[in-house]
């Protein structure tokens, strides 16, 4: 936003992008989330405009083209150069780019394969552990044994709470907080 900021002189102009972009950090987040959350938008984009898009399609996507159609635009009208938007384009294909990303992590779960090798593995390890155990340790097996049961046990739970690390859970990703703080980025820059 401060390249957009520095290059377009035009205050809607301005206006049009920073809601866009606050608009698209929304859109992302409840796009992994598998939701529309309305009241997170700015729909008035500037003092002509209002947010337009289609609920049941890519909303991410859909944003990030009407952004590069302004620019084009805004190109057409000779406000800004071809070198500048280069310069503006690389940003904005790294708005897909980071889509992409936190889309294949998303769409990307532990294989089953794994997460049943990993519980079966546990249960015959502990089964056969105290064997091993019980005439050197004697009757200290016990709570040896019940503590690497844990620790095993723990790290099969962490690994299938990470496998979705953009939901609301405790333990995920704080994609409110980051909106928020891009939000807030936003309006900061408008300050300038």
């Amino acid at each position: 936003m401060m390249l957009l900021n520095s290059m377009v002189k035009d205050k809607e102009e301005r206006s049009y992008f920073r809601n866009m972009i606050i608009n698209y950090a929304y859109a992302l987040k409840n796009h992994l989330r598998n939701t529309v959350v309305e009241s997170e938008f700015v729909m008035q984009l500037n003092s002509k405009e209002t947010l337009q898009y289609k609920r049941d399609e890519h909303i991410p996507n859909q944003l990030a083209q009407q952004l590069i159609t302004r620019v084009m635009q805004l190109v057409e009208k000779k406000e800004l150069s071809t070198e500048q938007v280069w310069l503006v384009n690389q940003n904005l294909q790294a708005f897909t780019d980071i889509c992409g990303g936190c889309e294949r992590i998303k769409k990307t779960p532990i294989p089953f394969s794994y997460s049943v090798f990993f519980k079966k593995f546990i249960f015959f390890y502990i089964m056969t552990m105290p064997l091993g155990y019980v005439f050197s340790l004697g009757y200290y097996a016990a709570p040896i044994i019940v503590f690497i049961f844990y620790v095993l046990a723990s790290m099969e739970l962490i690994a299938e709470e990470i496998e979705d690390p953009f939901g609301q859970d405790a333990n995920d990703l704080p994609t409110d907080n980051i909106c928020a703080a891009i939000k807030q980025s936003m309006h900061e820059l408008e300050q300038v």
